[in-house]
C-alpha cells in the first residue's frame, strides 16, 4: 500500500493542521482510495512560541526614552504625535488633501470674492518659491550636524517637491474660502514630499536616516520662511485624525505600540517557525524521517511526502543532506507552494550550498505552485532535470493562495496520475 504522508507548513497549530489534514484524506480518497494517509504534524513540538510569555517585548511606560519629544496617554483618545508623519511617510499629501476637503466644507460667506485675487494662489505662490539652498540652523531657534546634513541631503529635490504640493493647493484649495494653519501643513507635505524623492532617486536599499527632532527643526523653518506658525504635532494628528477615517491612522499610530505584545504574539507562528527552523532545524528534520519510517513499517509500500510551505523546505533539506542518510521507501516529494528553490538561490538552504547538485538518492520531486501564491516559486531552471513544477490555478488571491490548494480538486487529480 503506498502512503502518503503529510507535511505542514509554518505557523500551523492543532485545530488548524487538523482542519487542514482532514481535507487531504478526503481529497485523496475520491481519487485513490487505496492509499494510507499519514499526519507529520510538527507545529508544537517544533514551531516557535514565547517561552518567558513575551518578556522580550518592550511594555509601553510613562518613563521617557532617550531623545523622546513629549509622552501621551490612550492613543485612541488623545492622537498620536507621531501618527501625522506615520501617515505622510504612506502618502506625503495626505494631510494636505485632509485640510482642502475640511475648508472646502466650512460655509464661510467671507470667503473669496470673484473679481479678487484668489488668497490661495498666494499660498501657493510661496510654497513654489521654498528652497533649501541657504537654508541653514541659524535661520531657527535649533542648530545641529544633523539638521545640516538633512538640509545637503534634500536640497536636491526640495524645488520638485515644492512644486507638487503648490499645484496641490491651487487645485484643492483654489476657490475656497480661505483658512490659516496651511503653512505647517504645506511644510510637512513638501518635507515628506522630498524624502519619498530623495529614497527613490537614491534607489537606496533602505530609506533616507533622518533624526525626529531635526526633521521637525526643518519643518520649522519651512513654516516660518512661508510666514506662519507651526501648532505642534500632537494638534495636527489630533486635527487630522478628526477628518481621516479611522483605519486609515489606526494601524500607523500608537495603537500599534499600545498593543504591540498582543500583535507580536500573534506574529510568532508564522515567522516565529521559519526562524527557529533555520536555526534549529534538525529535530523538524528528524521529525519527518519518523514520520516516514512509521508509515512505512504500519503499511509496508512506497512512501510520497506530501509537504506545504516550509514543510517543503526542510523535506527537500532532509534529502539533500549528503551526511545523514535520507530514510529509505520515499519514492516521491511532493512540494506546494514551496519556497526551496528561493532559498538555494539565495544560498539560504540548511543542508544543500548553492552550486551543489541534488544528490543522487533524491527522490522524484514534483513542485506544485499557483501563480497567485507569492510564496510559491519554481525550480525547474534551478535544479535542471531534478524537478518538474506544475501550475495549479485555485482561483485565490493571495494570501488566500497560499492555503487553498490543499481546497483544490486540480491538486488532487495531479496527485491520482502521480502517486505510486
Amino acid at each position: 500500500m503506498t502512503s502518503v504522508v503529510f507535511v505542514h507548513g509554518t505557523g500551523v497549530r492543532a485545530p488548524s493542521f487538523q482542519r487542514t489534514f482532514d481535507r487531504v484524506c478526503r481529497g485523496l480518497a475520491r481519487v485513490r482510495p487505496d492509499v494510507h494517509t499519514v499526519p507529520c504534524f510538527w507545529g508544537e513540538a517544533h514551531g516557535a512560541s514565547l517561552a518567558l510569555d513575551g518578556a522580550s517585548i518592550p511594555s509601553r511606560g510613562k518613563d521617557r526614552g532617550v531623545g523622546s519629544a513629549d509622552t501621551w496617554g490612550d492613543p485612541a483618545a488623545d492622537g498620536d504625535p507621531l501618527a501625522i508623519w506615520e501617515l505622510l511617510e504612506a502618502e506625503p499629501l495626505a494631510e494636505l488633501s485632509a485640510f482642502a476637503e475640511a475648508v472646502a466644507g466650512e460655509d464661510d460667506t467671507a470667503g473669496f470674492v470673484p473679481g479678487r485675487r484668489d488668497p490661495w494662489d498666494d499660498v501657493a505662490d510661496r510654497v513654489r518659491r521654498l528652497s533649501l539652498v541657504g537654508l541653514t540652523p541659524d535661520d531657527g531657534a535649533a542648530d545641529g550636524e544633523g539638521l545640516r546634513q538633512l538640509v545637503v541631503d534634500l536640497a536636491p529635490y526640495a524645488g520638485e517637491a515644492a512644486h507638487r504640493v503648490a499645484e496641490e493647493i491651487s487645485h484643492g484649495l483654489g476657490g475656497a474660502p480661505f483658512a490659516d494653519g496651511i503653512e505647517p501643513v504645506a511644510a510637512r507635505a513638501v518635507l515628506a514630499l522630498s524624502l519619498r524623492l530623495a529614497d527613490a532617486a537614491e534607489d537606496a536599499d533602505e530609506p533616507l536616516p533622518v533624526d525626529g527632532a531635526d526633521r521637525d527643526a526643518l519643518v520649522g523653518l519651512l513654516t516660518d520662511r512661508l510666514g506662519g506658525t507651526d501648532r505642534g504635532l500632537a494638534a495636527a494628528a489630533k486635527w487630522t485624525g478628526a477628518r481621516l477615517a479611522p483605519p486609515v491612522l489606526w494601524p500607523l499610530s500608537a495603537a500599534a505600540r499600545w498593543q504591540r505584545g498582543r500583535l507580536t504574539g500573534a506574529a510568532v507562528p508564522g515567522g516565529g517557525d521559519i526562524l527557529r527552523y533555520q536555526a534549529r532545524g534538525e529535530a523538524l528534520r528528524a521529525a519527518i524521517a519518523e514520520a516516514v519510517r512509521a508509515a512505512a513499517s504500519t503499511a509496508p509500500g512506497p512512501v510520497v511526502l506530501l509537504a506545504h510551505s516550509l514543510g517543503g523546505i526542510a523535506c527537500v533539506d532532509l534529502f539533500a543532506d549528503g551526511t545523514a542518510g535520507p530514510p529509505p521507501g520515499v519514492e516521491l516529494l511532493v512540494t506546494v507552494g514551496s519556497q526551496a528553490p528561493f532559498l538555494y538561490e539565495l544560498d539560504a538552504l540548511s543542508t544543500l550550498s548553492r552550486g551543489e547538485r541534488l544528490p543522487v538518492a533524491f527522490p522524484r520531486w514534483i513542485n506544485v505552485y499557483d501563480e497567485r501564491d507569492l510564496l510559491a516559486f519554481v525550480g525547474e531552471k534551478v535544479f535542471p532535470g531534478s524537478v518538474t513544477d506544475v501550475r495549479v490555478d485555485t482561483w485565490q488571491p493571495f494570501p488566500r493562495a497560499h492555503s487553498a490548494y490543499f481546497a483544490h480538486r486540480g491538486l488532487y487529480e495531479l496527485l491520482a496520475a502521480e502517486l505510486p
